[in-house]
């Protein structure tokens, strides 16, 4: 601070550099390709929700604009949840990230093992196929990052302490593009975490092997096939839109419809569908179910498990309060195990 600057102002520049840095970062959420609700990627899933519904579903362009923009969805409790957690958690991970394992230490470590073993070797680049390495590079991470997604997304609700915190998402009761910001702090460093460890193990494979020649093939700075994935409607899997693919095509790709199925609080479809784009992970693994015969009515978890799933306060929680009780019971049944084997040898002693 400068002398005879009041303390007051230096105050008030750093409040406005917090909330400056808030509303970069919600900017960059609507205006980078390379994010998830870009608006090229929202206004592309308006245009297939319009055509989908005008031609597939034979609605009138009035009906498919209220089916679209329906206010009971977009201004519904949990929706509104939806945004309140969308801008907590853009503060909690400014604070987070700092401190968060980043691609390039990962890669770093992976690179110096390579150096020490001989099984992998770096090859010529002087090849003739040397102009096919950044496309064979993107496709390998496109698809190693979407494994590593299924993987986690599926330890997400079999453990039960990463259940309790992936609740919190699954608590929506209306789904809309927002709703993929709907997670607790935790499993957004879960995620963090995952995107890290693919991106440095992969990175630092093709530049270990391939040289400097590796480089990802972009459109506006985005990976190519998350580009295309993105354009092709990413943002209707969480939404009202109905869309389904033919039966083979859903064992391939992950339709809308099939991430909406793995919403229903229907018992038969609970840990089904947890792939991003290929559903061929499910289908390996037996947890696929296509959208034939198995239309949902209603998203969230159950009636009693989830009582005040729009509660900000309890979202926050409710993840600790349920690891506190599984940790809980986890001991108690210990104890009561060892209480019970000291009663035996007690009397085996008599």
């Amino acid at each position: 601070m400068k002398a005879g600057q009041p303390k007051s102002w230096s105050v008030f520049l750093k409040k406005m550099e917090f909330y400056t840095q808030i509303i970069d970062t919600i900017y960059e959420n609507f205006f980078d390709p390379k994010k998830r609700v870009f608006v090229g990627y929202l206004f592309s899933a308006i245009l297939i929700a319009f055509a989908w519904l005008s031609f597939v579903k034979k609605k009138t362009l009035k009906e498919s604009f209220y089916k679209i923009f329906d206010k009971k969805i977009f201004l519904s409790k949990s929706a509104k949840a939806d945004y309140i957690l969308f801008i907590i958690n853009i503060i909690i991970l400014m604070f987070l990230s700092p401190i968060l394992i980043t691609q390039l230490a990962i890669a770093t470590v992976v690179f110096e093992y390579l150096h020490s073993q001989t099984f992998l070797i770096p090859i010529d680049t002087n090849l003739q196929y040397v102009w096919l390495i950044p496309y064979f590079f993107t496709i390998t991470y496109f698809v190693m990052d979407d494994l590593t997604k299924f993987i986690t997304h599926a330890l997400m609700h079999k453990i039960p302490l990463l259940w309790e915190i992936h609740k919190t998402h699954h608590s929506a009761r209306t789904l809309t593009p927002i709703t993929i910001f709907r997670t607790h702090p935790l499993e957004g460093v879960i995620f963090v975490t995952r995107s890290a460890l693919t991106q440095g193990v992969v990175i630092a494979l093709f530049f270990y092997v391939y040289g400097n020649n590796i480089t990802f093939i972009t459109i506006l700075g985005a990976n190519l096939l998350s580009f295309w994935f993105h354009l092709l409607g990413s943002n209707l899997r969480h939404s009202h839109i109905w869309i389904n693919y033919w039966n083979w095509l859903e064992k391939i790709f992950i339709s809308p419809a099939q991430h909406q199925i793995h919403h229903s609080i229907k018992k038969e479809h609970h840990n089904k569908n947890f792939g991003v784009t290929f559903a061929i992970w499910d289908y390996v693994f037996g947890t696929l179910c296509t959208s034939r015969d198995n239309e949902v009515s209603k998203f969230g978890i159950t009636e009693n498990e989830h009582k005040y799933e729009q509660n900000i306060f309890y979202l926050y929680v409710s993840p600790f309060v349920g690891t506190y009780k599984i940790i809980s019971k986890y001991i108690l049944s210990i104890l009561q195990k060892l209480n019970k084997q000291t009663l035996i040898t007690k009397k085996l002693i008599r």
